[in-house]
């Protein structure tokens, strides 16, 4: 494999249908509709937790939530187990973070980079401690802004986004070219489509609010019941203000975020190719998790959906084939041996147990032998919740509920949930069994809210938690979290 410089770029609560390549069929996303033409395309890509800290930290150590221990918004990464960087700074390679990284601190060798620029690390060091409590979900008071604020302008977000673009363009233009003995790797971490849904009024205006689309199953009489997002529901409530013209008014920043995204993204390619780094590096593009934007009543992540656990994956460079679709399943934890490997690095001998594989090969036509799986036991979630792939089937475990399996070849909008359908439990079965073969769910389940409670005694006790409130997102560099 040709060793190249590489560039990462993340952003945060991305839906991948809501991307033109992706097959939607109003969104504007020319620059990543480009990145995909000149690349691989991943259809089946998955977050391994559908919340910021946990999948980040799965993205940076190549590990399972369950072997890194990072559970929820609370308990981010801090330097354990070693991260990709990590791997690549000791070989010799430089690695630079520009943007969100949502570790414990902002501590660069510790995190495996050499140097931080505007990191954003969890508020205080110390996060969304209300996440912790699970034994009965509180209901979190500030989502019912979502809806309310949406709309044109510009937020704390935004301007952090281009100031991002912008220190990526600078470091492209005079640092990359310092570093020419080795391949060098540059993190970049956008919060965009985030909420706040707050778009600059020249992307929100691209899509009037009377042509978006309406949520699928939105309708109260629609949305599907099961105990676990019962209850999400209710935690995270956003969609109690939400009346028709909110519904779309929120679609439409959405979409004008991700516009957004895809400009400041295009800004980063352009200064590649004017660099003339452009034939010497590999792009990865993708996102720590979705966003269920209204879909079944429900907003933001946290679920096992295809909106939500489902995640944009493009890569292009050299070696990589051109145009090309790849429908072999992927997830963030693939990006361990695929920058390592990428940049020439050799990774270590205690890193053969990881479960990721280099998206180049795979991209090259590598079907790895495995079962993908993506777990959360973070805000809203009453019990722990386990999804995977398996074959044309999605399977989704809560420990102590009722399963969810979905055909996805058949019914790939997710509406026809056949996990507590009879006719469906040989298949159940042996989507459990697979799924038992990475994971001890029930085991982790009781784990995770172990070590939840002991932080939550660490902090002062759930009724200190509780008087303190939470806040709705990590603010950027230079602002303060408004709690709720």
């Amino acid at each position: 494999m040709q060793a190249t410089n590489l560039i990462v770029i993340l952003s945060d609560e991305h839906n991948k249908r809501v991307t033109g390549c992706y097959g939607h069929p109003q969104i504007k996303t020319p620059h990543l509709d480009r990145l995909a033409a000149r690349g691989t395309r991943f259809t089946s890509a998955y977050t391994n937790c559908p919340i910021c800290v946990p999948a980040r930290a799965s993205f940076a150590t190549g590990q399972y939530v369950h072997k890194h221990h990072c559970w929820d918004n609370a308990i981010a990464y801090d330097g354990e187990p070693p991260t990709w960087g990590h791997r690549l700074m000791a070989q010799g390679h430089r690695v630079t973070s520009i943007g969100k990284l949502h570790y414990q601190d902002s501590s660069p060798k510790r995190n495996g980079f050499d140097e931080e620029i505007l990191p954003m690390h969890i508020v205080n060091g110390v996060g969304d401690l209300l996440g912790l409590i699970r034994d009965e979900l509180p209901v979190r008071q500030g989502s019912k802004k979502l809806g309310p604020e949406a709309g044109p302008g510009e937020s704390e977000y935004t301007q952090y986004d281009r100031d991002i673009a912008a220190s990526t363009q600078r470091w492209l233009e005079h640092e990359a070219p310092k570093y020419k003995t080795k391949p060098w790797v540059l993190y970049v971490g956008f919060v965009s489509p985030h909420f706040p849904l707050i778009a600059p009024p020249q992307f929100f205006n691209m899509y009037p609010e009377k042509d978006v689309p309406w949520p699928l199953m939105y309708d109260k009489a629609e949305r599907p019941r099961h105990p676990f997002t019962d209850a999400m529901r209710l935690c995270q409530c956003f969609d109690e203000p939400f009346d028709a013209p909110m519904v779309r008014r929120a679609i439409a920043a959405y979409f004008g975020l991700t516009s957004f995204l895809d400009d400041n993204i295009g800004k980063i390619l352009s200064t590649l190719e004017t660099t003339g780094l452009a034939e010497t590096t590999r792009v990865l593009y993708s996102s720590d998790h979705g966003d269920n934007l209204g879909t079944r009543g429900m907003w933001g992540k946290s679920t096992m959906y295809e909106e939500s656990a489902g995640i944009p994956m493009i890569l292009a460079g050299p070696e990589v084939p051109q145009g090309n679709v790849c429908d072999v399943p992927v997830m963030l934890a693939d990006a361990f041996q695929t920058l390592v490997e990428g940049a020439g690095a050799k990774v270590d001998s205690s890193d053969a147990q990881l479960p990721g594989h280099s998206l180049i090969d795979i991209a090259q036509g590598f079907v790895p032998t495995r079962t993908i799986l993506s777990e959360y036991h973070a805000a809203g979630a009453m019990t722990g919740a386990y999804m995977i792939r398996h074959g044309q089937y999605k399977y989704i475990y809560y420990a102590g509920l009722p399963p969810m399996l979905f055909d996805l070849a058949a019914d790939p909008q997710e509406r026809n949930d056949m996990g507590r359908n009879p006719a469906s439990a040989l298949i159940v079965a042996d989507c459990e069994a697979a799924l038992r073969k990475v994971v001890d769910p029930d085991a982790v389940d009781k784990l995770a809210k172990a070590e939840q409670s002991a932080k939550i005694a660490e902090v002062g006790g759930k009724d200190a938690i509780l008087k303190r409130g939470t806040f709705r997102y990590s603010p950027p560099p230079g602002s303060k979290a408004s709690y709720f």
